[in-house]
Order: C-alpha cells, then sequence, then structure tokens
C-alpha cells in the first residue's frame, strides 16, 4: 500500500466489545469482579507462602514469582479495557499502544519460562530426590526466576521493535481489546510478510521449547511415578504436580491457539475469546487451583485465618 499521501497514525481507536449499553455495564460488572478476584487471590498467595515457614521451598518460591507475573500482566491489559467498557474511552496513544504490547509481551514469556522452570523443579524432586537439595538450593532457584523475566525483558525487544518502526497510516481501528501482535499487524500499510516470520518463530521458539521442556519433565516424571511401590508415594506426587499440570494445561493451550493456529482456521471472534480466557479467565482461576488442590496450602491458609481470627478478638 502506498502510504505518502497518508498522515501517520499518532493513536490506535479499540473496536467496542459491546454495543448494548445494558449488556455492556454488566460486562464490565463481571471483569471487574474478576479482575479483583485475580489480584486478591495472587496476592493471597503471595501472603500466605510468605507467612508460611512450610512453604519456604522451590516449588512455592516459583509459584510467588507466577503470582507477582500475573498481577502484572493482568494489570497491563485489564484496566484499560474497563476504561473502555465505562468510560468509553477507546483511544490509546502509539507510545502507550507500544508500553501496554511490550510488557504484555515480556511477562508473557516470562510466564513461560517460570512454568517451565516449574517443571524442572518437579522432576528434579520426583526423580532425583537425593540431589534435590544440592540442585534446587536458593542461589540455583533466584538465577532460574531471574533469567525468566530477563528473558521475557529481552525477546520481546524484537517484535516490539519490528511492529512500531513499521508505517502505521491509517485504518487505526484495532479490532481487538489490548495490543496485540496479530491485530497490528493487519493495520500496518506495508507488506509484513518478513515480520511475520520473524516473529512467528520468536514466538515458536518461546512458546513451543518451554512447552517441550515441560512434556519432556514429565514423561520422566510418570515413569517414576509408576515405579514406586508404595501407593502413599505416588498419590503424593501425583497430588504435587497436579496443580502446575492444570496451569500449564490452560495457560498453553490457548496460547497456542491464539498464536500458532493457521490464519485458514482462526476469525477476529475467536481470537478474542481466546485472548480473554488466557488475560483474564486463566490468572483468576489459577490462585483457585493452586488453593483447592494443594493440601500445603489449604493447611497454612487455615493457619493464618485462624491466626487473624485470633488477634481480632484481643
Amino acid at each position: 500500500m502506498d502510504h505518502r499521501n497518508h498522515s501517520p497514525v499518532t493513536y490506535f481507536i479499540f473496536e467496542p466489545l459491546i454495543d448494548a449499553p445494558i449488556l455492556k455495564i454488566l460486562f464490565f460488572l463481571l471483569v471487574l469482579t474478576m479482575y479483583l478476584m485475580t489480584m486478591l487471590g495472587n496476592l493471597f498467595i503471595i501472603m500466605v507462602i510468605l507467612t508460611s515457614s512450610v512453604l519456604q521451598s522451590p516449588m512455592y518460591f516459583f509459584l510467588q514469582n507466577l503470582s507477582f507475573l500475573e498481577i502484572g500482566y493482568t494489570s497491563t491489559i485489564i484496566p484499560k479495557m474497563l476504561s473502555n467498557l465505562l468510560l468509553e474511552d477507546m483511544n490509546i496513544s502509539f507510545s502507550g499502544c507500544a508500553t501496554q504490547m511490550y510488557f504484555f509481551g515480556s511477562l508473557g514469556i516470562a510466564e513461560c519460562c517460570l512454568l517451565a522452570a516449574m517443571s524442572y523443579d518437579r522432576y528434579v524432586a520426583i526423580c532425583q530426590p537425593l540431589h534435590y537439595s544440592a540442585i534446587m538450593n536458593r542461589t540455583s532457584c533466584l538465577k532460574i526466576s531471574m533469567f525468566c523475566w530477563i528473558i521475557g525483558a529481552m525477546v520481546v525487544l524484537v517484535p516490539a521493535t519490528l511492529i512500531f518502526t513499521l508505517p502505521f497510516c491509517g485504518p487505526n481501528k484495532i479490532n481487538h481489546f489490548f495490543c496485540d501482535l496479530p491485530p497490528l499487524l493487519r493495520l500496518a500499510c506495508t507488506n509484513t510478510y518478513t515480520n511475520e516470520i520473524i516473529i512467528f518463530i520468536i514466538t515458536v521458539v518461546f512458546i513451543m521449547l518451554p512447552f517441550l521442556l515441560i512434556l519432556i519433565s514429565y514423561i520422566h516424571i510418570l515413569h517414576a511415578i509408576f515405579k514406586m511401590s508404595s501407593t502413599t508415594s505416588r498419590s503424593k506426587a501425583f497430588s504435587t504436580c497436579s496443580s502446575h499440570i492444570t496451569v500449564a494445561t490452560l495457560f498453553y493451550g490457548s496460547a497456542v491457539l491464539t498464536y500458532l493456529r493457521p490464519k485458514s482456521i482462526s476469525s477476529v471472534k475467536s481470537d478474542k475469546a481466546l485472548s480473554f480466557f488466557y488475560t483474564v479467565v486463566c490468572p483468576m482461576i489459577n490462585p483457585l487451583i493452586y488453593s483447592l488442590r494443594n493440601q500445603e496450602v489449604k493447611d497454612s491458609l487455615k493457619k493464618l485465618i485462624g491466626i487473624k481470627a485470633f488477634l481480632s478478638r484481643i
């Protein structure tokens, strides 16, 4: 497309998610409730782990990091989404869109790496229990978590630079509820084939590689569990892995369907639905999964609530 006769885009406009005023208010209340549950749930997980001596292990250290990540990347999207629904302020500046996409992408990549680190932690705990304390010591855990955060921050610089150095000369309406890669590429007024290939390669590497590491870890874990002679040991091993498997399946399932689906079977409505699932629904239910399916977390939570109830009566 010839963009020489067009003014460069200085802001973008989000397409309305819902047009009917009553439905818009109801949807606003739904999203606000889910966002508050996400914040409270993840903050509660962080607080329980910080205050419990039982939960001072690598698995829960990584879970704390996961909660921080989910607070971060939902907060890059949902407040603006709520503003769009309530105030009908559908505009976002060019720099604001770039910032939103960068932080969402970097925190998302960091979560991919962190979920892989959590599966490695379970692999060492179950398959190499005698070496667990030596391999997964405090220094190792800090290095792994820092690597996850840094790799997310660095990797997303490439697609963000590739996209926001493209010419945008109109239209400037994003058919989505946040600044994501696919809808922004559609708005560029130039050929984006090279950019799409580079971004696709980056996406495959940093979504599928951690996923393969998780898959390999759990193949070894399942093999080790089935070799256990004690039913109690097998049950305990399964219980420590079930929460992580559930969270990883939900996260990777929706991410793969969103970013690695062929264009021929994708649509704007399905992209929005999948994006809503992994940006709003998953971060809300993850604290519930970890608290309801993990006996140690439940026990620590009961103790914390008991202490608070006791202090309130003093």
